[in-house]
């Protein structure tokens, strides 16, 4: 399973429950013990026995906590791409912590019960240390577990309720098909006389086809994309002359590989109303391929009349990467360049 950032945390009242009652569990028979010997009159009841068992319990319980909260928690937040890396770590940290923690009871041991600690003693709060360690190791995995999955099904719920929410928009909005294709042919055949307007049209009319077309698809190939984005850019450049161009360069290896519908034309078209496009200052937005991914990177000179609502597709486009793929859209604005990394999905 890989992990993201939405990475859900187990609960930290969770945990503390199950450290308790571990705690508690483990100091079992230590207070069978105790009892017995009070029962048969060979020990008796003093606040140095009290201070000693709720000591041990203490330790036993933080120790606890901090095992459970490393283990499913704070390793996966900084390890979320290697499992291989995030194990060998996880056991390290666990050997780490117990040797700590038994350094520290040993040590603090004197100081609360007023008494030193014998091998016996010491030998056998070792191995109780090292079996909780190995319970925890194991109780943690499988609450990570248990997490992961509950989150999985909120999040595909989540997908099927977006989906039916998006079905049911479109149900409203939607003109039939056939009605403006139909339009556009006529309109075309009024105006077959001026190959501009024509070729206008005819752009038009694929990009709705391939709006329509991939409404039913989470992904498309990239090379559907950019024959997407010819017609988009076709249009803008119908507007804008040579104050507006597009630069692209992705390798043919590349081309069959996947990523949301409109992602390409959407950050094209967030460029073009962000940015001042004019004589003086014309607008280049480049669309290249870096280590398996696609940048879309233009320059910046920000409009003085920006709509409002125009974060909005960069928005809608982050949650999509994020529910669709598992992975982040990286966007960086440094040295006058506005970039966006779109990771690529291999294809299937």
């Amino acid at each position: 399973m890989q992990y993201s950032i939405m990475l859900k945390p187990v609960k930290i009242g969770q945990i503390l429950k199950i450290s308790l009652l571990l705690a508690l569990l483990i100091s079992l028979p230590r207070s069978i013990y105790i009892y017995n010997m009070l029962s048969d009159g060979n020990l008796e009841l003093s606040g140095d026995l009290l201070i000693d068992f709720l000591g041990r319990y203490v330790f036993f319980v933080v120790f606890s906590w901090i095992m459970l909260q490393f283990n499913t928690n704070t390793v996966y937040l900084y390890f979320k791409e290697s499992p291989r890396l995030r194990v060998m770590l996880s056991i390290l940290v666990n050997i780490l912590i117990l040797i700590l923690f038994l350094n520290l009871f040993n040590y603090l041991f004197p100081f609360i019960t007023g008494q030193e600690m014998d091998d016996r003693a010491r030998g056998f709060s070792n191995f109780n240390y090292t079996v909780l360690m190995v319970v925890l190791f194991f109780i943690a995995r499988v609450l990570r577990l248990q997490t992961d999955q509950q989150e999985s099904k909120l999040e595909n719920e989540r997908l099927k309720q977006q989906n039916l929410q998006s079905e049911l928009a479109a149900l409203k909005n939607q003109i039939d098909p056939h009605f403006l294709f139909n339009s556009l042919n006529s309109l075309t055949s009024l105006i077959r006389d001026n190959k501009p307007a024509t070729q206008f049209v005819n752009k038009l009319s694929h990009m709705y086809r391939y709006i329509l077309q991939s409404g039913d698809s989470n992904l498309v190939a990239v090379k559907e994309e950019l024959k997407f984005l010819e017609s988009y850019a076709y249009l803008i450049e119908t507007r804008y002359r040579d104050r507006f161009k597009l630069n692209i360069e992705i390798n043919e290896a590349y081309l069959d590989e996947k990523l949301p519908p409109m992602a390409l034309q959407l950050l094209v078209e967030n460029a073009v109303k962000h940015n001042e496009i004019s004589a003086s200052h014309p607008l280049k937005v480049d669309i290249v391929q870096r280590n398996g991914s696609i940048f879309v990177e233009n320059g910046i000179r920000p409009r003085t009349n920006l709509a409002d609502g125009t974060k909005n597709g960069l928005i809608n486009l982050k949650k999509r990467y994020a529910l669709l793929l598992k992975q982040d859209l990286t966007i960086r604005q440094d040295n006058d360049i506005f970039s966006v990394e779109l990771p690529l999905a291999k294809e299937a």
